[in-house]
């Protein structure tokens, strides 16, 4: 199976509420909404931020726009006010997500993915 970085198709924006990072997900083609539906899960989101998350990840779908939001608990290690690293807002760990490899059907002559 092949691979693409989630950097290829889509933009995303990082936020904090607390000690939970928000990151919004926004493909840049909106036909690639439905591969990113499909595997850019909570799950897998959670599994890509590893140990640091705290709690269950939630994966809110916003298919008008489309985009996607993912609230990650406890990897902002307390919050802006609370949180000795250098990122207490998380900003920069919305790059950290574009890093992420989906998987990706191979395509035959012809068809794009």
């Amino acid at each position: 199976m092949s691979t693409v970085l989630l950097d290829d198709l889509a933009d995303v924006r990082a936020g904090d509420k607390g000690d939970a990072l928000m990151l919004s997900v926004f493909p840049r083609d909106p036909a690639d909404a439905d591969l990113l539906s499909t595997h850019l899960t909570a799950e897998v989101v959670a599994r890509h931020f590893g140990a640091a998350v705290t709690g269950p990840v939630t994966r809110t779908v916003l298919p008008r726009l489309p985009a996607f939001v993912f609230a990650i608990p406890g990897v902002l290690a307390g919050g802006v006010t609370g949180s000795t690293v250098l990122d207490g807002h998380g900003k920069t760990l919305s790059y950290h997500l574009l890093t992420l490899e989906l998987p990706i059907r191979p395509t035959t002559e012809g068809e794009s993915t």
